[in-house]
């Protein structure tokens, strides 16, 4: 019996005992798994405090990049403006080219200044970048205007910007012997915006005026000015008739062609004959056509 107990106490001892071994296990295991979740929670918490606190940094960030930005532009712009004393003209074309594609008003200065390049390729393109860069190059080319060697230059660059502020300069360039004709391309290619000036040096005091602003109203084609080179059928000046004659023709209205048949009775024996050509040709496409 006693033994018999023994072995059951004994057995009762072993059965209980994995009971208090795993015990001390899951308490480790809860344990642990409460500590990660603490610091995970801990994680995310620091995580949100740190977004918080860096907007400012990104945006001074953002600001900074930006400023970046601005000095690589403009560190491009004088290299090129390096460029433009190279010896070679290729690569000062190039660097013009560039420059005016960059658009920045810094670019103008440099522009005006290949206006006088020993080149006249570089010239060329110096022209077309300023068209480029538009508006801001105005004011520095009607000042340029006073530099007779480069005033070519500069009234071709005014004619390609599209500004009410060339309008002057141009029209006050129809005076000169030299680049009147100058002036007067570049109306034309500014085309309906100068028919209202243009019409006003019909009344100019010196014919020269009266007659290349003749020309360049029959060039740019516009009706509006129909009236008006009508009227300068009746000018005292043959030459002046006959302009307005050709530059009615090139409007093709149907009024204008009535009112030029008053020229075939002209006592200028040019005038005639110019305006039966005219008509003559008039009468071989339909009315409404130049």
């Amino acid at each position: 019996m006693h033994s018999g107990a023994t072995e059951d106490e004994v057995m009762n001892q072993e059965s209980k005992q994995p009971a208090e071994t795993e015990q001390p296990d899951a308490r480790g295991v809860s344990d642990e798994l409460t500590d990660r979740v603490s610091e995970r929670l801990t994680a995310t918490a620091e995580t949100k405090a740190q977004g918080a606190g860096d907007e400012s940094p990104g945006a001074e960030t953002a600001e900074k990049e930006e400023v970046l930005e601005e000095e690589k532009v403009k560190d491009e712009i004088e290299i090129q403006i390096d460029l433009l004393q190279d010896p070679d003209w290729v690569v000062r074309r190039e660097a013009v080219i560039t420059l005016g594609e960059m658009g920045d008003e810094r670019c103008v200065e440099p522009l005006l200044k290949a206006l006088q390049d020993g080149d006249w390729q570089v010239r060329e393109v110096a022209i077309d970048a300023l068209a480029q860069v538009g508006s801001p190059a105005v004011e520095p080319l009607i000042r340029y205007l006073r530099h007779w060697d480069i005033r070519k230059y500069v009234i071709k660059a005014l004619g390609k910007i599209k500004d009410e502020r060339v309008l002057d300069p141009l029209i006050a360039q129809l005076k000169s012997d030299e680049f009147g004709e100058d002036a007067v391309e570049a109306l034309v290619e500014l085309g309906s915006p100068t028919v209202g000036r243009l019409v006003e040096a019909l009344k100019d005091k010196e014919e020269t005026v009266q007659k290349r602003a003749v020309i360049a109203l029959g060039r740019i084609k516009d009706s509006a000015a129909l009236d008006p080179l009508i009227d300068m059928l009746h000018h005292k000046d043959w030459f002046t008739r006959l302009t307005a004659a050709a530059a009615i023709e090139k409007i093709g209205d149907e009024r204008g062609r009535q009112a030029i048949k008053s020229l075939l009775k002209d006592p200028d024996l040019v005038v005639r004959m110019r305006v039966e050509r005219i008509l003559a040709a008039w009468k071989k496409q339909p009315a409404g056509t130049a």
